[in-house]
């Protein structure tokens, strides 16, 4: 293909390009990277987010994730106290989820981040940060009242499991959609947009929200200068 001719063709490969914002990927995440996969090669695409108006990796736009549930429940101990008081541990839409601490999650099984941020926030909040997680003890689930045997939590001193992505559950007022972000640079509009999160708690001003405007996805130029017709329309199936 003419545009990958000439002597310096060989650099394309040390320029990424951003070439659109997927939006919120929950079940579809494993047909998402599947698909990306195959169109542009593992090697050849990454996530990529914009951070007031600078384009950054994961790890910056995490952290502002996280921040915004630790000035959230910094600024309201009333569901710091409750939230202690009656959890164990908490989890997003899945049980296992107490299981993972790390952010970054390369299976198959849907994202998960407000559990994680909130159980780092109640740790630092009540003076645990940095302390493992104790032995696994029966909780009941504070929704269903299904009993399951998991790690407590550190700073949490509740008899219950507490799921914080259904509205049904009482810990909702933590479903990202709820916290608002913390800092109104972060903040962006899509007005021909309108995902679950734009129908929930804050809107477009909240963490959710934050999170799926500000992520896209990034292609390495020279697989993108391959696509031809599809250079058009990249996430085509998406």
């Amino acid at each position: 293909m003419a545009a990958l001719d000439g002597v310096a063709s060989h650099l394309l490969d040390r320029i990424w390009m951003p070439v659109g914002i997927p939006g919120f990927s929950g079940e579809d995440k494993a047909r998402r990277t599947e698909l990306l996969d195959e169109r542009f090669g593992a090697d050849g695409w990454r996530w990529g987010f914009v951070v007031r108006g600078e384009l950054v990796g994961f790890e910056a736009a995490i952290a502002e994730y996280e921040q915004a549930y630790r000035v959230h429940l910094t600024a309201h101990p009333e569901i710091v106290d409750w939230l202690v008081a009656e959890a164990g541990n908490v989890y997003d839409e899945r049980v296992a989820n107490v299981y993972d601490d790390d952010y970054v999650q390369p299976g198959s099984a849907p994202n998960h981040y407000q559990d994680i941020s909130v159980r780092r926030v109640i740790a630092e909040l009540t003076g645990h940060a940095g302390e493992p997680a104790g032995e696994p003890e029966e909780m009941a689930d504070l929704a269903t009242g299904e009993r399951h045997v998991v790690p407590r939590s550190p700073g949490f001193a509740g008899p219950h499991l507490v799921q914080l992505r259904d509205a049904r559950s009482p810990a909702y007022v933590l479903n990202p959609a709820c916290v608002p972000i913390h800092d109104p640079a972060l903040i962006s509009t899509m007005p021909d947009r309108r995902e679950w999160y734009h129908a929930e708690g804050c809107a477009h001003l909240s963490v959710e929200a934050f999170w799926q405007q500000s992520k896209l996805i990034e292609v390495r130029y020279d697989r993108f200068c391959m696509l031809g017709e599809l250079r058009d329309d990249p996430l085509a199936g998406i």
